[in-house]
């Protein structure tokens, strides 16, 4: 009996073709476009078929990462992007680069426990707080970022389209919620009952970042009712970490660097 015949090999470029065609098909798109490259490097040096898969791997693994960060930020909407090794830390009386490293690593975020950065305007309490939050991305955490006075204008629409269950829901999948500027603007009792039943939704299950400009005693006056206020601060602090932020304005101590220095009179220094 004869025996059956082997088929016969596909031509090179049809193997290339095919694989061509699966790595696009299985999303790997640093095999795709480096195997050839990684396969001479291979051969030159010698090395086996694991260790070139391995490379490839490697690559595909360090790719998928840096996208899965740009992703992250990018639905974090950030209004710019500021990082922790950017602050110039000599500007503030009490708060160390050391602590906001630590708080850097995340410990905070798997707790859900909450930042308050509060004190004087101008102290790049913004900054930080955008500076941990892109920290989290890094660290495939959900993130993100609202001006109160935008997220509280979108509250109210929501609420107007019969939306805001569902839009509220949302928050509670994230694991970073950053609220910048509370009290910077006045918003009115509708708006401020909501963002206290959004924060009061959150409490112990999504860390929060609140920065602003006012002192706790002042808060009242962003919600027109004291029990609210009270109850607010009471969510926000029972597990947060508070970073008083004191010392003299950025955007101050640089316009008096610019100013023209009269005749024998000294620059100020920077810092």
């Amino acid at each position: 009996m004869q025996s059956p015949s082997k088929p016969h090999p596909l031509p090179s470029a049809d193997h290339q073709g095919r694989l061509e065609a699966y790595l696009r098909e299985l999303k790997l798109p640093m095999f795709l476009h480096h195997y050839q490259t990684y396969a001479q490097d291979a051969a030159r040096a010698g090395l086996s078929c694991e260790r070139y898969l391995l490379a490839l791997c490697e690559a595909e693994s360090v790719e998928r990462e840096v996208r899965r960060i740009e992703r992250a930020i990018t639905l974090a909407k950030f209004p710019f992007v500021k990082e922790i090794s950017s602050y110039d830390f000599s500007a503030v009386e009490n708060i160390s680069q050391a602590r906001i490293l630590q708080l850097a690593e995340g410990d905070y975020l798997a707790k859900a426990e909450n930042l308050l950065l509060v004190g004087n305007q101008g102290l790049g309490k913004t900054h930080l707080a955008i500076g941990l939050a892109l920290a989290a991305c890094r660290q495939s955490k959900r993130v993100r970022f609202y001006r109160v006075a935008k997220l509280v204008d979108e509250l109210a629409l929501m609420r107007r389209d019969l939306r805001l269950s569902r839009f509220t829901a949302g928050f509670v999948k994230l694991d970073l919620l950053v609220l910048d500027e509370l009290g910077f603007l006045s918003i009115d009792r509708e708006r401020a009952q909501m963002l206290f039943d959004l924060i009061s939704e959150l409490y112990e299950r999504v860390s929060m970042i609140v920065t602003s400009n006012l002192r706790f005693g002042d808060w009242n006056a962003i919600f027109g009712d004291e029990k609210m206020t009270d109850a607010l601060i009471g969510r926000l602090t029972h597990k947060g970490h508070i970073l008083e932020f004191v010392g003299e304005s950025y955007r101050f101590r640089h316009r008096l660097q610019q100013e023209p220095q009269s005749e024998g009179e000294s620059k100020p220094e920077a810092g």
